[in-house]
């Protein structure tokens, strides 16, 4: 009998995908994703992947997990679950925390027997109630069952047969968001090209499941997510690490700079190479290199020979590279280094997320080694941000480190590809930029003290350039006392004279708000939600989120000062409020920290920011 369901119209909805690592889930999680977005949708995602390769099946700690935040005004990857897919009795216990009372659950009862329960350390065989799960709305579906009569005939073994199981319960999904199959059929047959077999055998289950929901006669809304009206132009559901490759390449466009990246393999930093592999056409240069320490080496010296040079890492990376940075920032040379923060300290949290490498970034060198950090907000963002990082690091002649983290770098949103033409031009301080007739390494701009850059090798421009210090004026290496302090502040008003170029802080809300939300990096969505959640509950509450962190914006202070109430949020112990408080004396602010591996929950940011207009 056809099903007659209701359609509920929602203004936007949170649904989680969980299951095994090998259930598929961030494949699954990932069309539907791309599904709503082509059908007007904004989206954020968050795909949550366990620590170990592969975890014992059926084990708490093998969940893996995708989330997607779906609507017309979109942050974050959402908080609460409307829609729960649980492949498995361990992926409904991990996620039962994070249920709405009215959700939705879709099991696979084929994997809810006895042994599957045991081994998710349920006491009963009655897991729903086990949890408190008494006001869920669930559907029990047979799903590894009907995905192998769905393929019964087909030239494929058994194994590969259940392992598409994961189509099935994206074919239900898409019934229960009314989503034609048109467009994922199409993103199947394109990934799996080289081989029919799975193409034929992907499309005929995720029909099956779609009929399924359409047949089955299930007292159950479906849903209509309200669209959004966009601006013309070609849009891609884009991950940070992606849109950070992206960044680069266009800055090394518009330069006129080759692009050269010298990486190790590190999560969740590695997509980032993995993409720039893909672009030689463009002259690009991407290597993989035996370690850490030769990643940022063969940077530097791309830099020397006139490339656009760039390493990428994670936080246990970044302390492997600190001293060649800091020989980055002797020699004055452009080189960026990014920096995907992961959990720590050491191997700590591979696949989760924090903000605990700030101060790594603003002082892990020896000696005075100060430094440009940058930090993107939101995995679209990770575009613009690693277009100012070459910027900055081609225009001002130094280092850069441009700090992403794992929400923002694995998660993605729709992004509309831009035209570089309103993008800031970079003209590279080269030798092209010098009109003297007599020249030497250590020439430089008298205003902004940025030396000029001679590529290695370029007629009539031999220099030496190294980590010993140099002669203010000759570029000779000088031991002088004078000297060096000489050197040492010039190498800080580098840094402070990037304040000059860079955009002012952007105040959300009002200068009369009563409380003052500080963030940076990849909090930003979470805490913009819960800002505008709270004024719409009748509070007056500003925000200020931080991209540019050194040197910070030049109107950071005349900012900061008019607000009596502040408090910063950040995924560490505090490491931003304590620079803040440190480059403006006097400033009092309150901190909420949270270092869990995960992003911040909305609801638990407006608690703690309720509490503290309270006091």
């Amino acid at each position: 009998m056809q099903n007659t369901v209701k359609i509920k119209d929602v203004k936007d909805i949170v649904v989680r995908f969980s299951g095994d690592s090998g259930d598929g889930m961030q494949l699954t999680g990932t069309i539907f994703s791309n599904l709503s977005a082509i059908f007007g949708n904004q989206i954020a995602t968050f795909p949550d992947f366990p620590a170990e390769i592969r975890a014992p099946q059926g084990t708490l700690y093998g969940v893996s997990g995708f989330q997607v935040h779906l609507g017309n005004q979109i942050y974050n990857s959402g908080d609460m679950s409307d829609v729960l897919v649980a492949m498995n009795p361990a992926a409904l216990k991990v996620n039962a925390k994070s249920l709405k009372k009215d959700s939705v659950i879709i099991i696979d009862t084929d994997s809810f027997g006895k042994r599957d329960l045991e081994k998710a350390l349920f006491a009963t065989e009655d897991p729903f109630t086990e949890l408190g799960l008494t006001t869920q709305q669930i559907i029990s579906v047979p799903i590894t069952t009907l995905t192998k009569s769905s393929l019964e005939g087909m030239e494929m073994d058994m194994k590969s047969r259940v392992r598409s199981k994961n189509m099935f319960a994206l074919g239900l999904v898409c019934w229960l968001f009314n989503r034609p199959l048109d467009v994922a059929n199409h993103i199947l047959s394109n990934k799996f090209a080289k081989k029919p077999i799975l193409v034929e055998a992907n499309l005929k289950v995720l029909a099956d499941g779609f009929n399924y929901g359409h047949n089955t006669n299930m007292s159950i809304s479906s849903y209509r997510v309200e669209t959004v009206n966009i601006d013309k132009g070609y849009y891609i559901d884009i991950n940070g690490n992606t849109a950070t490759a992206y960044g680069l390449i266009a800055a090394s466009e518009n330069s006129g700079k080759p692009l050269f990246l010298g990486s190790y393999p590190i999560t969740p930093a590695t997509d980032i190479l993995q993409e720039l592999v893909k672009f030689k056409q463009l002259g690009v240069k991407a290597i993989q290199v035996e370690d850490e320490i030769a990643g940022v080496c063969t940077a530097i010296g791309a830099s020397f020979a006139g490339n656009l040079a760039v390493t990428s890492t994670s936080g246990p990376g970044l302390a492997l590279k600190g001293e060649a940075i800091g020989l980055a920032v002797m020699a004055e040379l452009p080189l960026i280094v990014i920096d995907v923060q992961r959990g720590g300290p050491s191997t700590g949290l591979p696949t989760k997320t924090e903000q605990t490498d700030l101060r790594q970034a603003l002082y892990g060198r020896n000696g005075e080694s100060p430094i440009v950090v940058l930090a993107a907000a939101s995995p679209t963002d990770c575009f613009d941000m690693a277009y100012w990082a070459s910027k900055i690091a081609l225009e001002r002649v130094m280092p850069v480190i441009l700090l992403t983290d794992g929400y923002i770098a694995n998660g993605s949103s729709a992004w509309r590809i831009p035209d570089l033409d309103q993008y800031p031009a970079i003209t590279p301080h080269d030798i092209s930029q010098y009109t003297g007739n007599e020249w030497n390494s250590a020439l430089r701009n008298d205003e902004t003290m940025v030396r000029y850059w001679a590529e290695a090798g370029l007629e009539g421009y031999t220099h030496r350039i190294g980590g010993l210090e140099k002669d203010f004026k000759t570029g000779a290496i000088s031991t002088d006392a004078a000297n060096h302090q000489k050197m040492t502040d010039v190498r800080q008003q580098k840094v402070d004279k990037v304040a000059d170029i860079i955009p002012q802080l952007e105040l959300i809300g009002g200068e009369d708000a009563e409380l003052l939300v500080i963030g940076w990096g990849g909090t930003y969505g979470h805490l913009r939600e819960a800002v505008e959640k709270m004024n719409t509950l009748g509070h007056k509450v500003a925000l200020a989120h931080f991209r540019f962190i050194s040197p910070l914006p030049k109107n950071t202070e005349s900012i900061l000062r008019k607000f009596k109430n502040i408090i910063v949020a950040e995924l560490n112990n505090g490491q931003f409020a304590g620079y803040l408080v440190d480059k403006i004396p006097g400033l009092q602010v309150s901190r909420y920290n949270k270092v869990e591996g995960q992003p911040f929950a909305v609801s638990e940011l407006i608690e703690a920011f309720t509490k503290k207009l309270g006091e």
